[in-house]
């Protein structure tokens, strides 16, 4: 090993602690000078002053924020309103086609008893839920209605007719609950 290397290598272990202890020495050289702030004893007068001076200019801040937030709540609001309304016109279209479909279905349901014979119309008939089944012998023509009650045992063809009559009576309440 030559002699340079090993003073600088002293040199470099040497320099971190030197420069901590140079730190440490001139303490007042980085530090920044803050003012000195005389304090003197106000009067409660000055005090309730200085609270009025300032009130409105807080309360006007106050104001002025909660204003901010309102107005960001009905942001919210209007925007949740506006996908509401959205969902309810596809739902009112949903409905709308729904109930198209079972106008036709129902139509054609009952255009498909009309042309059936009355024998094999009875038997489907009494199998079928009695009110679902009184529903089409009342859109059917009445005397077509009649043959295919004729053809039904006589206990289906009762509970029908019950429920086709129960559904015309004017004193039957309207509300289903």
């Amino acid at each position: 090993m030559t002699t340079g290397t090993t003073t600088s290598t002293r040199l470099r272990r040497l320099a971190l602690p030197f420069a901590a202890v140079v730190m440490l020495a001139i303490p007042g050289a980085y530090a920044e000078e803050r003012p000195v702030i005389m304090t003197t004893k106000a009067s409660a007068d000055e005090i309730r002053e200085f609270c009025t001076n300032i009130a409105d200019a807080a309360r006007d801040q106050r104001y002025l924020l909660q204003k901010k937030e309102l107005e960001d709540l009905q942001k919210g609001v209007d925007e949740r309103i506006k996908t509401l309304e959205a969902r309810r016109a596809e739902y009112e279209d949903w409905l709308k086609r729904r109930n198209d479909f079972l106008k036709s279905a129902e139509a054609n349901l009952v255009e498909i008893y009309r042309k059936m014979k009355p024998d094999a119309a009875a038997s489907q008939l009494a199998a079928l839920d009695p009110e679902i089944a009184s529903a089409i012998v009342m859109k059917l023509p009445p005397r077509q209605s009649s043959t295919i009650l004729g053809e039904m045992p006589a206990d289906k063809a009762a509970m029908l007719t019950r429920i086709i009559a129960s559904a015309s009576d004017a004193n039957t309440s309207k509300d289903p609950s």
